[in-house]
């Protein structure tokens, strides 16, 4: 049963999807969602927006080649650089998924976005996606001239899996004495794996897009086991000590299963003493961020991300 906390929009695309009765994700395999996933946001994800240029290119991390694909603006350099890391419960989704979010970020904040194709699950499961995403973000810092970005306006980001791994690149970075990060940006972000008990996982697992059912697919995936689940780096919502992270933005979505989790995050964060924006978008559901091309709020959450990395 559809919330009556749905913005009508919302509400309309959902119904919309229910009539169409396609199967749920977590009936195909790794493969056949992959395409399912792309395919569905070509409908929906929007237009680009003007840039100077967009480069794919391919980095050496630990395990091998990581493709990253660098969007940068019109404006002037030095820019802030944002790395960004897709969602996709780090089973499904791509640089070409997310094309329209990243192309929109460059052009509004004026920044350098570096999208990272980290390995996905269960092919390469947990640490992977880790691994490859801190790799990038020294492969940043370390070409911050190159790219022309100021090494001081570095800022991490991501959406869902991609928000877990923005908070685990801010972890990594503080205790490996890694680069250091202006400013980590969470939407809707996965932080704890270790349990689906939240109250907004009640109200909302079922019949709002993302479910628990999907969830438990993401998480059998990516996770080795369930002792995985406990570490900071797959839960950084379980991590002991949240102190010295650079400030963050975190957005959830009010009618998303994953709202509570990001939302313990954020209250987490400030109770350690990092400075934390935290906006729930009314009546919005999991992912309305990559749904421009049907949810206008889509636009709201990106000029706020956009101003955040512009201010840093």
């Amino acid at each position: 049963m559809l919330s009556p906390k749905l913005d009508p929009t919302v509400r309309f695309l959902l119904e919309a999807i229910a009539a169409e009765g396609n199967p749920p994700l977590e009936s195909f395999s790794q493969v056949e969602a992959r395409k399912v996933a792309e395919e569905a946001m070509k409908l929906v994800g929007g237009k680009m927006e003007p840039l100077r240029s967009i480069e794919n290119l391919r980095i050496l991390g630990p395990a091998g080649e990581i493709p990253i694909r660098i969007y940068t603006p019109e404006s002037p350099a030095p820019h802030p650089a944002l790395l960004y890391f897709h969602g996709g419960g780090w089973v499904v989704c791509n640089l070409d998924t997310h094309d329209v979010v990243c192309s929109a970020l460059a052009h509004r904040a004026g920044a350098v976005v570096i999208a990272v194709d980290y390995r996905l699950a269960p092919e390469h499961k947990f640490p992977a996606a880790v691994i490859d995403c801190y790799a990038a973000t020294l492969w940043v810092a370390s070409k911050a001239e190159k790219l022309g970005v100021d090494p001081k306006r570095i800022s991490v980001s991501g959406d869902s899996a991609g928000g877990n791994l923005a908070a685990v690149m801010s972890l990594k970075g503080r205790d490996e004495n890694g680069p250091a990060i202006a400013l980590q940006v969470m939407v809707y972000p996965v932080t704890d794996l270790s349990s689906f008990d939240t109250q907004s996982y009640q109200e909302f697992g079922e019949d709002h897009y993302l479910t628990k059912k999907e969830m438990e697919w993401f998480r059998d995936h990516y996770l080795r086991n369930m002792d995985d689940a406990r570490n900071p780096h797959a839960s950084p919502l379980l991590a002991k000590d949240l102190t010295r992270l650079p400030p963050a933005l975190i957005i959830t979505a009010e009618c998303d299963p994953l709202c509570d989790e990001g939302a313990a995050y954020a209250k987490r964060l400030s109770g350690a003493g990092v400075p934390v924006t935290y906006t729930c978008y009314p009546g919005m559901i999991h992912p309305f961020f990559s749904l421009s091309g049907v949810i206008p709020q889509a636009f709201d959450a990106l000029q706020q991300v956009a101003d955040a990395v512009a201010r840093v």
